[in-house]
Order: structure tokens, then C-alpha cells, then sequence
């Protein structure tokens, strides 16, 4: 039920480690006008549409579903927001959420941790954030990883960011790695000649061209990535000096911890690397149209990359067996939380989709509801 796809004994280890643990379970929102190019993101319908994408998985996320909701879940281009999947597992085990806001173009209608944070411009500019932004996020990741750390077994880290994978390929080209052809999307086919293409304009104007091994990776950050990138990197360096961490998600993670590396290399940090793996779903690790297991092999010390055997292809509604089909994949920490529910209980595969398509009658049916008044 759950996979390894790479460096299988450090990830191995890491899994009997924390089996039978209880994890809490944090879920950084970000922003990046990134998301906003037509067509770069299945995330929501319309560029306006994805404005609303993270803050309405973080009401939901919260609050499960309502007949009137404040933000409505978006329609997508086919299937649901994995927020189904995180929700319906994080309510069965009960598990603590905390929900980080580093920088949303809109306010929350729910309560979060207010970082102080702002939404990243698109990274075709060169200049998404001011540094000084970026290293006070960093700041911040690092002191609530240490807060979160010490009150858990191990410690979920999640995100929502639309437009995400497109600012993590920058974010590792910046780097100097490998990854064009290799990442990850919501659509069913990744659109990687797109995603290239406005990455290339980013560095370029950033002048990060050609790639420097010597440079500061928190510059990169600023020059073409989105705010979560900096929070997750700061909190998993400083948890992982106490506890396990998961980065839950797929190519956003593993730019994620590309960052981790960096940094630990540039500023000679200390990171417990050995402390630290990658958490997604199959769909993501299995994704013929990239290359997540090669991706995660790119990396300077490599990193296990693990992955929930998760499936849909049985599931009566036809939302959810459009994972199959390869849309939206992943998100909000479904991976990590689907892994965290085999370590913690040892739940089968059938009963977490049980568990997820309960959830979703109970949304079809307040909506139908609501619709009906």
C-alpha cells in the first residue's frame, strides 16, 4: 500500500521509524500570478477562478462540507480537488491541522497562521518577491517547524498553491537541476513546452542564465518561485532536527527539498537530510507524461520518494476515477495524508476510498440540497 521509488533503504527506514505514529499535519497556502497564464494550471476553470482555488481547499479542508459555503469548492476541468481525499483522512484519524498563510491575494474565511507573507508576482518577471520577503518567510517556516516539531511524532507538510509545479520547475532549473520534461500538472497531459517556455523567459530576466551552482538559493526563490517554497523549505530543515518530516506532494515537494539542499549547502546548515522524504500519490509517481522518479533521482543527495497506492479505478463516481485518467493527480497533502492512514492504522486501500467517497455523497448531497431551496 505504500511504494518506494527511490533510495529505498533510507526510505524504508523512514517508514518503520514512524509506523504506528500520530503526525500533525501542516497545510502552507501560497499564491504565485503564475497560475493566472491561460492554461498553465487545470486548478480551477478561469484565471479568476484560481484566485479562489487555495482559499476555498482551505475552507473546506477546516470545515468539511456546508450547504453555504463562504467559498465554493471551483469546478474543474474534470475530477475533484484532492482536498477530498486529504479531508476525509484527516477526519477519520483525527490528527491536528495547522494552516499557514504565506501569502494569498485574497482574506480566508477560516482561521490560519498569518505569516506575514504576500503573493508572488508571475515569474516570468524576474522578480517575484523582494529577497527581504523571502528570507523573513524563510524565518518564519524555521520557528514553527521548531514549534511543530516538539508537540508531534512526525510532521505532514502540505501545500496549495495553483500554478505551483510551473514555480518549482523554475525554482529547480534555477538550481541548477535537471528538470525540464520531468515534472508533474493537474492536466492529464503535462503541458511541459509551456511551462518551459515561461520559465525560460523568468530566468532570463532574472538573470540566472547561464546557471550558477554558487548562487543563493533564496535569491532563486525571489527571482521565480512562490512564497510556500520558502516556508516549507524553513520548516523542514528546523523539524527535522527533532522529529520525521513528510513533504507531502510531487513536484512541488521535490523542488522543495532541491531548496533544502541548497540552502543547507550555501549557508552551512544543519539539516538532518536522513530525517526527510517525500510523501505523494501514484498518480504522481507513476505519471507516464513526466518523470518524478527520475526527478527525484536528479537530486544532489537523492531523496526517497514515496507514494500511496491509492486508487479510484474502482470508485462509483466518476469525479474520482479521472485520477485514473490522470487528472489532478495530487494536492493539499492527499499523498502524504493517504501514507500517514497506512502507518498510523493500517487502513487498506478500499477502506480509505470508502472513507473518501462518504465524503463526497455528503457534499453531493448538501449541494444538490442547496440548489433544490
Amino acid at each position: 500500500m505504500i511504494y518506494i521509488y527511490s533510495q529505498w533503504q533510507q526510505g524504508r527506514r523512514w517508514l518503520l521509524r514512524y509506523q504506528g505514529r500520530s503526525p500533525s499535519f501542516a497545510c502552507i497556502l501560497g499564491f504565485t500570478a503564475t497560475g493566472l497564464i491561460p492554461g498553465i494550471s487545470a486548478a480551477g476553470s478561469t484565471p479568476k477562478a484560481r484566485e479562489y482555488t487555495a482559499i476555498a481547499d482551505a475552507e473546506f479542508l477546516l470545515e468539511g462540507p456546508k450547504a453555504t459555503p463562504q467559498y465554493p469548492l471551483p469546478l474543474l476541468q474534470d475530477g475533484v480537488s484532492p482536498v477530498f481525499i486529504t479531508r476525509a483522512l484527516l477526519a477519520a484519524l483525527d490528527l491536528p491541522v495547522y494552516l499557514f498563510n504565506a501569502g494569498l491575494p485574497h482574506s480566508l474565511s477560516v482561521p490560519a497562521i498569518e505569516l506575514g507573507g504576500i503573493g508572488a508576482r508571475c515569474l516570468t518577471s524576474g522578480e517575484a518577491m523582494p529577497l527581504s520577503k523571502v528570507q523573513y518567510l524563510f524565518q518564519q517556516g524555521w520557528q514553527w517547524g521548531e514549534k511543530l516539531a516538539q508537540t508531534t511524532d512526525y510532521l505532514i507538510i502540505g501545500e496549495c498553491v495553483v500554478g505551483g509545479t510551473t514555480t518549482a520547475l523554475a525554482l529547480l532549473a534555477g538550481l541548477g537541476i535537471e528538470a525540464a520534461g520531468k515534472v508533474n500538472s493537474s492536466h492529464p497531459r503535462c503541458n511541459h513546452r509551456q511551462k518551459w517556455a515561461v520559465v525560460q523567459v523568468g530566468l532570463e530576466r532574472a538573470g540566472l542564465l547561464p546557471v550558477s551552482q554558487k548562487v543563493n538559493p533564496l535569491a532563486v526563490v525571489a527571482a521565480v518561485g512562490d512564497p510556500m517554497q520558502v516556508v516549507a523549505a524553513g520548516m523542514a530543515i528546523a523539524a527535522s532536527r527533532f522529529t520525521g518530516v513528510m513533504l507531502a506532494g510531487g513536484t512541488q515537494m521535490l523542488a522543495v527539498y532541491a531548496l533544502i539542499e541548497a540552502i543547507t549547502n550555501y549557508f552551512s546548515v544543519r539539516t538532518e537530510l536522513e530525517q526527510i522524504v517525500v510523501g505523494t500519490t501514484r498518480w504522481v509517481a507513476e505519471d507516464p507524461t513526466g518523470d518524478t522518479v527520475g526527478l527525484a533521482q536528479a537530486l544532489v543527495g537523492g531523496v526517497p520518494l514515496l507514494a500511496t497506492g491509492l486508487s479510484f479505478a474502482t470508485s462509483r463516481y466518476p469525479s474520482l476515477r479521472a485520477y485514473e485518467q490522470g487528472y489532478v493527480k495530487e494536492g493539499v497533502g492527499a499523498g502524504g495524508c493517504a501514507i500517514a492512514a497506512h502507518l498510523m492504522q493500517g487502513w487498506t486501500l478500499t477502506q480509505l476510498l470508502t472513507l473518501i467517497e462518504r465524503l463526497l455523497a455528503n457534499y453531493r448531497r448538501l449541494r444538490l440540497n442547496s440548489t433544490s431551496e
